[in-house]
């Protein structure tokens, strides 16, 4: 309401968040695990006198910090980017919130981007077990900056004391933060085993390599066996604090996953099936059987793995609606506290970035205003979520009756904030919305006469 409205075409700014936050958590998860698996694969190495498994640490760490510090680190400052644009209140909220949360964060971050290339480049020249306490450094730093963030991210869903007091303790340390730190922390160490079953899988000259010129077969096996035990530990614990953590959530949060919105219900289903298909195939394949694991099996995990990423942040964003902060900001930005006030003086006398300050003339445009303040955080005209074939059909009258009780027929939506002028153009507008073809133009000046003769609420009802 303060911000100017970023608008996407087709795919809409939430879904463009759900591209590359989805794609960051996945390897920034695998940034925190795969550091564990570096240094305790190299001790392990080292203690055992196992030469050509030390090679083979050596060689994953190639990939490990080529993935974690080039895609990980832009990947991360594009959250930064689309969050800011999307939802800029929300993302204000959490800076002015959490500022010194943010500035230990980068503290952390700082020193764990240090610690991964020093580790890198320490091979050959740091000794045993300066380099094994670099790797401590390193994975010590990923799992504080993990600590921090997580902190931040549950507060969105359970602010809890944090809604009367404001403290920056009350809103880190709140209800789920603890149980989503299990979480987090065991899916890292099972993607950790996924991506090391991945480069396990490679053959040819660079196990060979790694074997020292012989037995690179059994070599493959060993650590085949060894990635997929570690990917089984990690899923292991997921039951159990996903259980926990479910527990700690608002009601009205658990019950959007048990039928109160199907769309989340299917998703969050389709997460425990796939979790459970990938421990399935891990353990009949690459741990009973490493003899046979081999480029694609790897590959299929990896992208089952990439699916549950994408299915469970979009259950953890999605059960949060109809707020972006519970409780206290809704999806598009307008406070909860604010909304009585807003109602009173309407969206458009309250919005800073807005064109139109009344409906009286110019109904169509006012309306469409309406609709990118109110609704284009979430919804698209034509694209994803879009709201053109949902409405097709339907009448101004219905339209508006829908309106009026917008939350109460549909709990995860925001309630429509606004005067009774402002309601009926929305509804006159997007009654027109529904009746055009698909990906034709919103409505134009010729709804203004018509916003102005909309029905009262008393018709609307009859």
């Amino acid at each position: 309401m303060n911000f100017p409205v970023w608008e996407v075409p087709l795919l809409g700014g939430s879904l463009l968040i759900a591209i590359i936050a989805i794609l960051h958590v996945f390897v920034a998860h695998f940034a925190i695990g795969g550091g564990l698996f570096l240094v305790w694969t190299e001790a392990r190495a080292y203690r055992t006198g196992d030469q050509p498994l030390l090679r083979y640490v050596r060689a994953h760490s190639t990939f490990f910090v080529l993935l974690v510090l080039v895609f990980g680190a832009v990947s991360g400052v594009g959250i930064w980017w689309i969050i800011a644009l999307v939802s800029p209140s929300a993302t204000s909220t959490l800076i002015h919130s959490f500022v010194w949360a943010w500035a230990i964060e980068w503290v952390f971050f700082f020193v764990e981007i240090a610690a991964a290339f020093v580790y890198y480049y320490g091979w050959e020249r740091l000794d045993r077990r300066t380099h094994l306490a670099v790797g401590w450094i390193y994975f010590a730093a990923a799992w504080l900056s993990l600590f921090v963030i997580n902190g931040i991210l549950t507060f969105m869903l359970t602010p809890g004391r944090w809604l009367m007091s404001h403290t920056l303790a009350d809103g880190f340390f709140n209800p789920t933060m603890i149980p989503s730190l299990v979480i987090r922390t065991a899916v890292a160490i099972a993607l950790a085993g996924l991506y090391a079953l991945l480069t396990a899988s490679r053959g040819g000259t660079w196990w060979r390599t790694a074997a020292s010129g012989g037995g690179d077969d059994m070599l493959r096996q060993r650590v085949t066996r060894y990635a997929a035990g570690w990917l089984l530990v990690g899923a292991g614990i997921l039951p159990f604090a996903g259980a926990w953590y479910v527990s700690r959530i608002p009601y009205a949060a658990q019950l959007l996953t048990l039928g109160g919105a199907p769309a989340v219900t299917i998703f969050a289903a389709l997460s425990v099936m796939l979790s459970l298909l990938i421990v399935l195939i891990t353990w009949f394949g690459p741990y009973r059987h490493p003899d046979l694991a081999n480029v694609l099996v790897a590959s299929v995990l990896v992208v089952l793995g990439l699916g549950v990423t994408g299915v469970t942040e979009w259950v953890r964003e999605a059960v949060r609606k109809p707020y972006v902060i519970y409780s206290y900001m809704y999806s598009n930005g307008i406070l909860q506290a604010d909304r009585a006030a807003v109602a009173d003086r309407g969206i458009l006398q309250t919005a800073k970035w807005v064109d139109v300050r009344a409906v009286a003339r110019n109904g169509a445009e006012a309306a469409a205003e309406v609709f990118r303040v109110e609704c284009r955080s979430c919804h698209t005209i034509d694209g994803y979520n879009a709201v053109r074939p949902l409405l097709k059909g339907w009448s101004e009258p219905f339209i508006d009756y829908q309106l009026q009780r917008l939350n109460e027929l549909k709990g995860y939506m925001p309630p429509f904030v606004g005067t009774d002028a402002e309601r009926r153009a929305l509804a006159i507008w997007l009654a027109e919305v529904g009746r055009r073809p698909a990906l034709s133009a919103p409505p134009s000046q010729a709804g203004a006469v018509a916003a102005q003769t909309a029905p009262r609420d008393e018709e609307v009802v009859r």
